[in-house]
């Protein structure tokens, strides 16, 4: 029988490609693994709990914090540390807000969704210069030890410590998606200029992170998507000239601060034609593990990529979660514990944020079955 071992040790052991007692699972450690508000209330009157006035941890996807009674109930492992930092929002009206960037969101239904993009159209890089960038010398960090000490002092958790995007996301919304992609073609000078404009601003935030905790976290997070459902956004030699050199620079910075870090990147959809570059460049943990997307099936990534990379996350929203029966559910979940985590490698979570049409009963099935289950499997 497989010795017991707390959260921290048990995530650390996956990570480091061992098999633990049973599958870690994280719930809520991350903006991209949490649950929609609306979805958190429902599942919180499921459970016969109170859920209170979620504070979110992204306020444009609506991203709950998942509360202690929800953590406990379903033995959750890791533990988020979200810096929260001055730079302020600035509410336009009730339903709309301007972020640091000078982006604009408007609210619909359940999420924030991009209403303005203050560099689309004809620009130069001059008006890229001329834009009003936030100033991250002036962009405090909050005092994340203290965070820390409280987190580790009342949890044997592991601790994900996020830091900003790295650029994409933050390229594409101020450029405008359709010009963007027209940018990657036609004119990549001037979009690999926005792309260093952004790049630099958010190196300084995450220093003033890194400077602070990089050493006391267990997992250092960065995001930013470069897949869709049926593959890349961008070629692979797009990605190898222009963002593979700038993603480098950005974990050069974090193992600047923190000895052998254990770098987790959030990119969702197909993409694997760039996992052997992503090891490359140092990282070790992929998430959400979009199983559905083109080329993504788990016996093929844990087959050609498991010995350096590590999944984290894989149970699929958009079918299983959403439409399946809690049996089928646990189907699913026995699958990819089987698959990814043999040999350890897996850290089991739904694929991005939990929607509010998941069912409750189906959420209970994944968490508390990937624990049952794996128990009996590492034995």
């Amino acid at each position: 029988m497989s010795p017991k071992y707390n959260s921290r040790d048990r995530v650390m052991k996956a990570l480091n490609n061992k098999e633990p007692d049973e599958v870690p699972v994280d719930f809520g450690a991350t903006v991209n693994s949490s649950i929609v508000k609306e979805g958190y209330i429902s599942l919180c009157e499921y459970l016969d709990l109170p859920a209170g006035d979620p504070g979110f941890i992204n306020r444009m996807m609506r991203s709950v914090e998942v509360k202690d009674q929800i953590q406990d109930y379903f033995s959750a492992d890791v533990r988020g540390v979200f810096p929260e930092t001055s730079a302020e929002i600035e509410w336009l009206d009730d339903n709309v807000y301007r972020d640091h960037w000078g982006l604009e969101w408007e609210k619909n239904k359940y999420y924030y969704e991009l209403r303005k993009s203050p560099l689309a159209g004809e620009i130069s890089r001059s008006d890229i210069e001329d834009y009003d960038w936030p100033d991250p010398a002036s962009i405090e960090v909050e005092d994340l030890n203290e965070k820390i000490d409280n987190l580790r002092e009342e949890y044997d958790s592991a601790l994900v410590l996020s830091l900003p995007s790295c650029f994409i996301h933050t390229s594409q919304y101020l450029r405008g998606f359709e010009e963007w992609y027209l940018d990657c073609a036609a004119n990549p000078r001037l979009l690999t200029h926005l792309f260093d404009r952004v790049l630099e601003i958010n190196m300084e935030i995450s220093r003033k992170i890194l400077q602070q905790a990089g050493e006391r976290a267990d997992i250092i997070k960065f995001a930013d998507d470069l897949g869709s459902q049926r593959g890349l956004q961008i070629s692979p030699d797009f990605f190898r000239k222009h963002i593979k050199p700038r993603f480098k620079k950005y974990i050069d910075q974090i193992y600047e601060f923190v000895d052998e870090p254990k770098v987790f990147i959030h990119s969702c959809g197909s993409i694997e034609p760039i996992l052997t570059d992503f090891i490359e460049i140092g990282i070790d943990i992929i998430n959400p593990v979009q199983t559905s997307a083109a080329e993504m099936a788990p016996e093929k990534l844990k087959n050609e990529y498991g010995e350096e990379l590590s999944f984290w996350g894989a149970v699929d929203t958009q079918k299983v979660l959403r439409n399946e029966s809690p049996a089928a559910v646990r189907k699913e979940v026995e699958r990819l514990v089987r698959i990814l985590g043999e040999g350890g490698g897996f850290v089991l979570g739904a694929v991005h944020n939990i929607q509010p049409d998941v069912p409750p009963a189906n959420i209970e099935a994944m968490f508390l079955h990937a624990k049952e289950f794996s128990r009996n499997f590492y034995q």
